[in-house]
């Protein structure tokens, strides 16, 4: 298979099951990449309910080599939606970070997941689509639904948190 899925896509949507499972594990990895690195440990939950949206939203994706930017669209609300219902649940407690390792562990310096975990979720999202992904700002602005204005500056305060909490 080449990396181009848009005959994929078209066979999908013409109801052909083979193809509807091979795309599945075409997204499988992009879509748990971002859902880990937005949601964390939600991100699995996060990546079964965007291949669930995918799989019954398929038929209404009209241009299907816009595919990847519609996943990601999807991909990115859930995570934000599981992330936000794991913050409400995590109590307000603000000796939660005394378990943190400390800033000489070597640990924490591989361990950038536990720095996201303590940023919001949309400094988790916007940091994922812009950093990690490598979206220009229209396109994360159009993912996330912000006004460029409004990604410039969580961007930028989703940064001087990151380093914040990397220096904890």
């Amino acid at each position: 298979m080449d990396d181009d899925p848009t005959a994929l896509v078209t066979a999908a949507q013409a109801g052909d099951t083979v193809a509807m499972a091979e795309l599945l594990d075409v997204l499988n990895s992009y879509v748990a990449r971002i859902c880990g690195s937005i949601a964390l440990d939600s991100g699995a939950d996060a990546a079964q309910d965007t291949l669930v949206t995918v799989l019954r939203s398929l038929g209404s994706l009209r241009q299907p080599a816009a595919l990847f930017g519609w996943v990601r669209a999807i991909a990115v609300r859930e995570s934000l939606r599981h992330a936000s219902a794991d913050a409400r649940a995590l109590p307000r407690n603000p000796d939660l970070l005394a378990g943190v390792p400390s800033r000489d562990d070597p640990q924490l310096a591989a361990d950038v997941r536990a720095v996201l975990r303590r940023l919001r979720p949309e400094h988790r999202a916007v940091l994922v689509l812009r950093d990690l992904e490598g979206l220009d700002e229209q396109t994360t602005s159009a993912v996330l639904a912000v006004p460029k204005g409004t990604l410039k500056s969580r961007l930028h305060r989703a940064r001087a948190a990151f380093r914040k909490e990397w220096t904890i």
